[in-house]
């Protein structure tokens, strides 16, 4: 199974879009129809890579767009980029999600006591190859992390790439300390400050900033995949969320390939890029509390 993008609009811009094509050329939504599981007898998942690491600027699976296409999140008009808190440069890892998975806002977790935050479950790929925005890849699941972000449960997924090639001596969480130290602690440092140069508090974390192991973390998957299923069937009730697909037959939301190409023809054509701000590479300092 095999995707490509198309871009749409002109990068570095609020017209900026990704949409997405199956191995068919058929144009399809990275949230709802490419498949959760790559294989699932080895619980292996798929991932859309939202921000290849290092890369700063907050690409998102745009949930309420048509197609649900790569856009970048703006804030206060602006788009939004990370801020480098040292010693970090942009994400420290390719961040996406996992795709047929929803954090419902409605459903209060027993672990965090929050709801979730009204997106896809979120991934970090620590294999050694930089992705590129858009990449879809297929990942061994390794724990996760339950960041609490604004008071809604914000799971980080750690992952790895099954075509990384030290794939397969990672098999949990106690892998990645002992085979890429510091690489967690990192993590937590990076979630913990990353919006404190925009004049917010440092975010929490339930577990008390402890990973929780593979088998819970796949455990977590399987609920938010749950959710998803009621989302797109319309068991639940999202009026804020586009549903649009094209290869969910049973769903109520499922769209012709030429209601697909309207949508994709609806925003503008790519062109030449705009230049990233200068100010995207500043580095903040701050004391650890």
């Amino acid at each position: 199974m095999s995707f490509t993008i198309e871009e749409r609009g002109k990068r570095n811009t609020q017209d900026y879009r990704v949409f997405f094509k199956n191995s068919e050329g058929r144009y399809i939504s990275p949230f709802h129809d490419i498949p959760i599981y790559a294989d699932e007898a080895e619980n292996v998942f798929h991932a859309v890579i939202e921000v290849p690491r290092w890369t700063n600027a907050k690409m998102e699976i745009a949930t309420k767009d048509p197609l649900n296409p790569l856009k970048q999140d703006v804030k206060k008009g602006r788009l939004r980029y990370v801020a480098n808190v040292f010693p970090h440069k942009g994400y420290i890892w390719n961040y996406g999600a996992i795709p047929q998975t929803w954090e419902d806002p409605c459903h209060k977790d027993g672990d965090t006591g929050c709801c979730g935050d009204n997106d896809p479950i979120d991934i970090c790929d620590i294999g050694n190859k930089v992705c590129s925005r858009g990449e879809v890849i297929q990942v061994k699941v390794l724990g996760t992390l339950a960041l609490i972000d604004e008071g809604e449960t914000d799971w980080k997924v750690i992952v790895i790439n099954v075509e990384d090639p030290e794939a397969k001596a990672f098999d949990n969480i106690d892998d990645v300390r002992r085979l890429k130290p510091g690489y967690l602690e990192a993590t937590v440092d990076w979630f913990k400050r990353y919006k404190v140069p925009d004049g917010k508090p440092e975010n929490q974390f339930a577990f008390n900033g402890e990973f929780k192991d593979k088998d819970f973390a796949i455990d977590v998957i399987k609920s938010t995949h749950g959710f998803w299923k009621a989302l797109i069937s319309q068991e639940t009730d999202a009026a804020d969320l586009n549903r649009m697909n094209t290869c969910l037959s049973d769903s109520p939301f499922c769209c012709s390939d030429d209601d697909a190409k309207a949508a994709v023809d609806a925003t503008p054509s790519f062109d030449d890029e705009d230049p990233i701000p200068a100010t995207v590479d500043k580095w903040y300092y701050y004391e650890k509390k």
